[in-house]
């Protein structure tokens, strides 16, 4: 990918453009990002960066995480994660990585972990219709129909039946970044993203722009 951070969810919310149009917009808390270390090729077989974002305390971590820092002579952070980037010469170990890579306009793919529903019937979880309320049918209004067919000695696979419901990665593509501030360290992004907020988010360059 040619760049990449991470935010938090802050909630949705609306703007007005220059003609007075409404756009809404979820405000994204990105960054900023610490360079823990770089991988090359030749070391590690890929060249990727690993990053930290958002402060703790140091007793939050584990010794290998404590090390990892201390060798960066970085903050204790609480994320973790590496990004293949096209190009990771240019940043250095310890540097910042802001929300500024991105500007007006640009198209993102948005990745997070999407609401959880625990578990949910067939109705809630895959917008089956309910029984028939009278001629015998019982207390079953809200169970699902049919298995398949009669003579077969097992549900068939992929069956939509009762299960848990959400807290799945999930990825909205071609998002456009409608306004970037610097001062705040957050971004304006057109339309809903995935998860609840508070949620990790990872913001992108789009895989296939429009």
């Amino acid at each position: 990918m040619e760049k990449a951070i991470f935010g938090r969810k802050l909630g949705m919310t609306q703007i007005f453009d220059e003609t007075g149009l409404m756009i809404p917009v979820t405000v994204i808390a990105a960054g900023p990002m610490t360079v823990v270390r770089k991988k090359t090729v030749e070391r590690d077989g890929y060249c990727a960066l690993q990053v930290a974002f958002e402060e703790i305390r140091e007793d939050k971590l584990n010794k290998p995480e404590a090390g990892a820092f201390k060798k960066a002579n970085a903050a204790p952070k609480r994320v973790l994660r590496e990004l293949r980037l096209n190009d990771c010469e240019k940043f250095a170990v310890g540097s910042d990585i802001k929300c500024d890579i991105f500007a007006n306009g640009d198209v993102v793919d948005v990745s997070g972990v999407s609401k959880g529903h625990g578990f949910s019937g067939v109705i809630k979880r895959w917008n089956q219709r309910r029984l028939k309320m009278t001629h015998g049918t019982g207390p079953v209004h809200r169970s699902h129909g049919s298995l398949g067919e009669i003579n077969s000695a097992k549900v068939v696979k992929g069956m939509h039946m009762p299960g848990r419901f959400g807290h799945d990665g999930v990825t909205i593509q071609n998002l456009k970044i409608v306004r970037v501030d610097t001062e705040r360290n957050v971004l304006l992004v057109r339309g809903a993203v995935p998860g609840p907020k508070g949620g990790l988010l990872t913001v992108k360059t789009a895989v296939k722009s429009k």
